[in-house]
């Protein structure tokens, strides 16, 4: 790691249960379902940073259900932009700010610059614009809020969908099991980047999340966040459950918490006794066609991905 880096991570003041910060940047009175996980992350996200930043959002839910004209449950400065563009945008803000501190016509060098948009804004038609924002080394922060499908457009298929999970365009029939192919590892791409910070995260887990968030806007460069959000409407479960959901998805490894600093792979919970999958499936409507042989392959997927990020992080 470089020393740069760990003293970024070491200056930070780090959140515990004693003083979680009382800020809403993003403020209560918004238009999300009930039980909405990407709403309580993204809500995390925004107290971690409180309100000196600048937020860019691709079209998503999260746009739709906090910025209906002519109202706004933004407290801060916020850009909406286009499905595929948040991380560009951003690179302009950011880029933008470092030259006007230059110059000399502002001065705000601590601002952060955050980019945040859903799995399909993300890792499907959003992949392009964030792997050139990570590659050109531009110091923001992006987060990807995964609720593993295009929602907001009507429950399609994303390159984000877990296997044989039941989407609009993904339904299981005599000839499918639901999504034919398995999850995108966009953090692991990010990753592959080289950048100084990478992390998944679940809102289950709010104190690990909110910690991720300030690590990654205290460092210098580009930072990617990965966190899993939970959605009802989509995933047909009981909107009550959504915390359990996202406590689940991790206590069964299927949605491993871990980091990235430097290259430098750190599991942040290792889940030493593991539930089975069938737990965390049987939750959800989404998985309910499955059959126990699809759930058995299921179970060695999670099993080998495991393994494999346990051996790079000993590495």
């Amino acid at each position: 790691m470089t020393n740069s880096t760990v003293e970024a991570i070491q200056g930070i003041e780090k959140i515990r249960a004693s003083n979680i910060p009382v800020v809403e940047p993003l403020s209560n009175g918004h238009r999300a379902c009930q039980g909405c996980g990407e709403v309580l992350a993204l809500r995390l996200v925004m107290k971690a940073l409180g309100h000196n930043v600048i937020v860019v959002s691709a079209t998503g839910c999260m746009e739709i259900i906090s910025s209906p004209y002519p109202q706004t449950a933004w407290e801060v400065p916020w850009l909406h932009v286009a499905f595929e563009n948040a991380a560009a945008v951003a690179s302009g803000v950011e880029a933008a700010y470092r030259v006007m501190n230059r110059k000399g016509k502002i001065n705000q060098p601590d601002v952060t610059i955050l980019a945040y948009g859903g799995d399909g804004g993300t890792a499907d038609i959003g992949l392009q614009s964030l792997s050139g924002a990570l590659e050109r080394g531009h110091n923001f922060l992006y987060v990807c809020l995964d609720n593993e499908a295009y929602m907001n457009t009507g429950i399609q298929r994303s390159s984000s969908t877990p296997y044989g999970a039941m989407t609009t365009t993904s339904p299981p029939g005599k000839k499918s099991i639901g999504q034919m192919t398995w999850k995108k590892n966009v953090a692991a791409i990010a990753a592959a980047h080289e950048i100084p910070y990478v992390a998944t995260a679940s809102p289950a887990f709010h104190i690990d999340l909110m910690n991720k968030v300030r690590k990654g806007a205290a460092v210098k460069g580009p930072a990617y966040i990965h966190i899993y959000s939970p959605c009802p409407t989509g995933w047909r479960c009981d909107p009550s459950m959504s915390v359990h959901v996202a406590r689940l998805v991790v206590q069964t490894r299927i949605f491993p918490l871990y980091e990235v600093v430097d290259g430098h792979w750190r599991l942040t919970n290792k889940v030493k006794r593991p539930k089975p999958v069938i737990e965390y499936l049987k939750t959800q409507r989404r998985f309910r066609h499955l059959t126990e042989k699809e759930i058995n392959k299921i179970q060695q997927r999670v099993d080998k991905e495991w393994e494999e990020l346990v051996k790079r992080c000993e590495y």
